[in-house]
């Protein structure tokens, strides 16, 4: 990734959180690097480096800034923008696939050979595979550390490291302390919550409207799953290794997030997860200034600036919400989801799901598996309908279609079309919120149509007109649905 020193040393020195995530500051002559918004004093110009990667800098031998923590700052936005082998490789390791999988099954994820998948992300991040997935080992470490009340072994192969050695070696290098040493500058004031439950705060870049996101959610909540209550998003996760729950309160200048986690080695799978759910690495500054120039949007960026894309932590759940929801209103759809997930005879560990939901135990979306075993009687639906579900867990099952975030979204936006019952209507709609496409409108959509209209956009050139809005015609698809 190419950058532009004076650009890059302009954001450092006006300190500006947009570029948070973009790249880091590396500072010579202290050994630390940073986030561009550090508070500290700007360094000379000869003192500086600047890294497309925390790993980059971490292999040039700097340790990270305790004081504005720069692995904790949001994700580049570019990742939900490009769709290519090293985008989608940035979104896997997020996911713990390295740390699943090993690099061998992240490359064999992406069609490529470890060789040149490494070549390629050492080229534009700096860092291969294996060095981007250490790094953030490290920061799924500290916040073991300092969060919780494990042993550091716990906590060792919790953050997926290999042995104790090698994990006291990275935080070592990487911070600059023993991992004791964090724990102790922390003050041990660890949350009084129970075991397996963290709680972190989930950066972002301003402005996020919250609003928006919650009401979009609230509305389409399903029983059992999640749920909107006093300003938080309480919903329950399928995870690589167990289950979770997970509540998300939008704050300033952060998302405070509780997680309660069967097995810790899912904790940045469920963060990875969260954000994405939040869009919370999208650049709103970016996607306002594009979508404002319109000045048929104008009035509405001003008024609600910040608005995302609520994405999803689960493709195949985004998939299946997609085609009961196609050509019904929202409720509709909301009543037909709930009655496939509780089913009066469905019980586990002989609670009832019902019984669930009213202690407010939230659980997982049903697995294509699970949705494979759901009898007849179970899905409420028209035949066809019922049948689309069953080939979409099919594909999901034998791998024929990857709706994860790392899968190759014109492959798997193609064999989408190529399934029965499934249009285009509803590939768009799995590519703007289970692929994370931020370019995606929806123009078929009666509501769209409806919410073009309400702000006085043509609405029978609406997709010529959305031209001018690349490459976010995603987070415009929001908000003509707010005008609707």
């Amino acid at each position: 990734m190419e950058m532009d020193f004076e650009r890059c040393y302009r954001a450092v020195d006006s300190r500006d959180q947009r570029f948070d995530g973009w790249f880091y500051t590396g500072v010579t002559s202290t050994g630390i690097y940073c986030r561009p918004s550090c508070p500290a004093t700007t360094p000379k110009r000869h003192n500086v480096r600047f890294f497309p990667s925390a790993a980059a800098a971490q292999g040039a031998g700097l340790r990270a800034c305790r004081r504005c923590r720069p692995d904790a700052a949001p994700g580049s936005p570019q990742w939900d923008v490009r769709a290519d082998v090293v985008g989608r490789a940035m979104r896997l390791i997020a996911d713990g696939v390295v740390d699943r999988d090993g690099v061998p099954g992240l490359a064999a994820r992406l069609g490529y050979t470890e060789r040149h998948l490494h070549r390629m992300l050492r080229a534009e991040m700096g860092a291969g595979p294996l060095a981007l997935a250490r790094a953030q080992r490290a920061q799924t470490a500290r916040i073991l550390i300092e969060t919780t009340g494990l042993g550091m072994a716990e906590i060792a192969f919790a953050a997926g490291f290999g042995s104790v050695r090698q994990f006291n070696d990275t935080v070592r290098e990487v911070y600059a302390s023993a991992p004791s040493e964090l724990r102790t500058a922390r003050g041990r004031h660890l949350a009084a919550v129970g075991a397996g439950t963290i709680t972190l705060r989930l950066a972002y870049r301003p402005p996020l409207h919250a609003r928006a996101l919650l009401d979009f959610l609230a509305v389409r909540a399903l029983p059992g799953v999640e749920e909107v209550r006093d300003g938080t998003y309480h919903r329950g996760l399928r995870l690589p290794h167990g289950v979770g729950q997970v509540a998300l309160t939008p704050a300033d200048g952060h998302v405070a997030a509780t997680l309660r986690l069967a097995d810790l080695r899912d904790l940045a799978p469920a963060v990875a997860r969260c954000r994405r759910l939040l869009d919370l690495d999208a650049d709103p500054v970016a996607v306002d200034a594009t979508l404002a120039a319109d000045p048929a949007l104008a009035p509405a960026v001003a008024a609600e600036p910040g608005i995302r894309v609520p994405r999803a932590v689960d493709g195949f759940e985004m998939a299946v919400r997609a085609v009961i929801g196609q050509q019904v209103s929202v409720t509709s759809a909301r009543t037909t989801l709930t009655r496939l997930l509780t089913p009066p005879d469905t019980t586990t560990d002989g609670v009832s799901r019902q019984q669930l939901h009213d202690h407010r135990e939230l659980r997982g979306f049903l697995g294509a598996e699970e949705v494979l075993e759901v009898p007849d009687d179970g899905f409420g639906m028209p035949v066809r309908r019922r049948e689309t579900i069953r080939a979409l867990a099919r594909a999901v099952v034998d791998g024929t279609l990857d709706l994860a975030p790392g899968g190759d979204r014109e492959e798997t936006v193609r064999r989408l079309l190529a399934l029965p019952g499934i249009g285009p209507w509803t590939a768009g709609y799995l590519a703007m919120r289970a692929l994370g496409d931020p370019d995606v409108l929806l123009d078929t959509d009666l509501a769209i149509r409806r919410g073009a209209t309400a702000l006085g956009l043509p609405d029978t050139t609406l997709t010529a007109h959305a031209e001018r809005w690349r490459p976010w015609r995603s987070y415009a698809t929001i908000r003509l649905w707010r005008a609707a």
